[in-house]
């Protein structure tokens, strides 16, 4: 069901996951020193720029807001029914017989390999190598 919840009406990234998208005026045009246009340019170039930005930003979340909410629901939605009910169960299965496999691999080794390693190290133990240089 739908929850009621509290959203922050001014801090609308408080999780900032979305820094990366810095379109203030400032962060996407500047004159370093030496490159000044007049002042009423500028100015007014600030104010073209922040009123198209904030009319074209607007008039897109008003045309796709609802929709690609609707979508971005139904996909998390989706990931988390896949998640719970699908992946975390089958994942638990396959650890549980590869819990059973590893102790019959561990059993298989330790009975058969490891007594004929350990002959041929007793074998091996005895081998000295020297270095002649003459």
């Amino acid at each position: 069901m739908c929850s009621k919840v509290d959203i922050d009406m001014v801090n609308r990234d408080p999780n900032d996951i979305n820094l990366h998208v810095k379109v203030a005026y400032e962060d996407v045009i500047a004159e370093p020193d030496g490159a000044h246009s007049f002042n009423c340019v500028w100015s007014c170039a600030y104010r073209t720029y922040s009123c198209c930005k904030s009319f074209a930003y607007n008039l897109l979340t008003i045309l796709s807001c609802l929709p690609l909410s609707i979508c971005w629901g139904c996909l998390y939605a989706y990931v988390s029914f896949y998640s719970i009910w699908i992946i975390t169960p089958l994942m638990r299965f396959y650890l549980i017989n590869c819990g059973c496999c590893q102790k019959f691999y561990s059993a298989c080794i330790q009975c058969y390999y490891q007594p004929c390693y350990e002959a041929m190290s007793y074998c091996f133990s005895n081998i000295r190598v020297t270095n002649m240089s003459g």
